[in-house]
């Protein structure tokens, strides 16, 4: 079983002071960006890499390969999967990796898309997205960093 200490959502993907912050919180020293796009994507991985802490290791995964190798990860690796959106994190949990609880960190406005908190911006397929997650026995959290209470998560399904 795959020690995964932390499943986050954010655009940003590993970004600066958030992600050091949370790799300390929750002991992470693998962080796995799981997206389709970015394990292809060397210019974006060199970028993140930079951000990265120095205590953590780095993997940029398809989601398919996420779901495909997760299970072959060492004990000694405490693994931080950083999804981009809702959407790749469902795939994953039905794909079978063990996601137990997901921290939605930031989800930027765009075109379609509604606030629901202040680093929160949902449409209506992230909105399905979550209530299949909550249905499938995930826990949901808003919450942008380790220091700060975590928000209501009720505004996600409105």
């Amino acid at each position: 079983m795959p020690n995964i200490v932390l499943t986050r959502i954010d655009n940003r993907l590993i970004h600066g002071q958030v992600a050091t912050m949370w790799s300390s919180s929750v002991g992470a020293n693998l962080l796995l960006v799981a997206n389709d796009e970015v394990a292809t994507n060397e210019f974006r991985q060199g970028l993140m890499d930079m951000a990265a802490p120095s205590f953590a290791q780095t993997r940029y995964f398809s989601i398919e390969k996420t779901i495909n190798i997760i299970h072959k990860a060492s004990d000694a690796q405490h693994i931080a999967i950083i999804c981009e959106n809702p959407q790749d994190v469902l795939k994953l949990v039905q794909g079978g990796v063990p996601i137990k609880k997901v921290n939605i960190g930031n989800m930027h406005m765009a075109e379609g898309k509604r606030q629901v908190s202040k680093a929160v911006c949902v449409n209506d397929d992230d909105v399905k997205a979550f209530k299949k997650l909550k249905e499938l026995g995930v826990e949901l959290e808003i919450r942008r960093v380790p220091s700060e209470s975590a928000e209501n998560i009720d505004e996600l399904f409105k």
